[in-house]
């Protein structure tokens, strides 16, 4: 039996803050247990200047820490599900997906702009919206094509800098991580999926264990979401029946009501020139082929 558990985490505060919430579950469930965090860099946190299309976005948040994994150097990782590749290599599992915070986007304007009903529609003729989301961008052009998007990496605090030092006009973030932080106040509006769909797994945290650490797995059961995971894998399955990853914009958004699932899902065009949208809906025990036969209807 495991004295000890080594958590891995990104180093972003954000990244930090759900590894915290990780132990902090664990510590309170497995007191005798000596739980650790061990920070990994990625090459997204490395590389933070080029877009995420330019350095790759498969993986670039996950890779290191999945190595740890495979290296026995860490027992858990703990990773935004949104960054995590449906594809995992060879020996590594998905073991838990913790309950989902608010998964939709969030609309952050200026600290010096002020707007009646703030929302999309109505920020001023050709405002700059800042975002790294290819998702974000062909819904934002679908919405708004006057609007001029400019490119925003880093991290939660250095974005809102950014934005708040007249380089943007708004700029648009997951609400899950301003929750998390303590930012909520900053959110301007809180995008409907209807009008702007998140990405797979927008506001979960997916817990990642090695195949054959069975304890580890069975440990972080207690942290794992029944609806939020069945929600989680029909959106994962749509991801992965469009190509796991590709650089094509997607979005994708699942919930569970009475034991069936609602799946939403959007597949754009690199060139942004076409976006095709579809629902689809049927038993919960049939998440993952409802994800797959969505992917198919859009491809066709």
């Amino acid at each position: 039996m495991k004295e000890k558990i080594v958590i891995g985490s990104r180093g972003s505060k954000l990244a930090l803050w759900q590894s915290e919430w990780v132990k902090a579950r664990l510590d309170s469930l497995y007191p005798e247990k000596q739980i650790y965090i061990e920070i990994i860099k990625t090459s997204g946190d490395i590389n933070t200047h080029q877009p995420l299309t330019v350095i790759g976005g498969k993986g670039v948040f996950t890779k290191e820490l999945e190595e740890a994994l495979l290296d026995n150097r860490i027992d858990l990782a703990v990773h935004s599900l949104k960054d995590l590749p449906t594809i995992l290599p060879d020996g590594l599992l998905l073991s838990a997906i913790t309950k989902r915070e608010d998964p939709r986007d969030a609309l952050i304007l200026r600290v010096d702009l002020e707007i009646e009903n703030p929302s999309i529609n109505n920020l001023p003729q050709g405002s700059i919206v800042g975002t790294s989301s290819q998702r974000r961008m062909v819904q934002i052009k679908a919405i708004r094509p006057d609007i001029e998007i400019r490119d925003l990496r880093g991290n939660i605090d250095t974005r809102l800098r950014k934005l708040d030092s007249g380089e943007y006009d708004a700029i648009i973030l997951a609400s899950a991580g301003l929750h998390r932080l303590g930012w909520s106040e900053r959110i301007s509006a809180a995008i409907a999926p209807d009008e702007m769909l998140p990405a797979v797994g927008q506001g979960a945290l997916g817990l990642e264990t090695r195949q054959d650490d069975k304890e580890t797995a069975a440990l972080i059961q207690e942290l794992n979401h029944p609806k939020t995971n069945i929600a989680c894998k029909a959106e994962r399955a749509f991801l992965r029946g469009l190509g796991g990853g590709c650089q094509q914009p997607i979005g994708g958004h699942a919930v569970v009501e009475n034991n069936r699932v609602f799946l939403a899902g959007l597949l754009a065009s690199s060139d942004f020139t076409e976006i095709r949208r579809d629902k689809i809906e049927g038993e919960a025990d049939d998440s993952e082929m409802l994800g797959e036969t969505l992917a198919k209807r859009l491809l066709n």
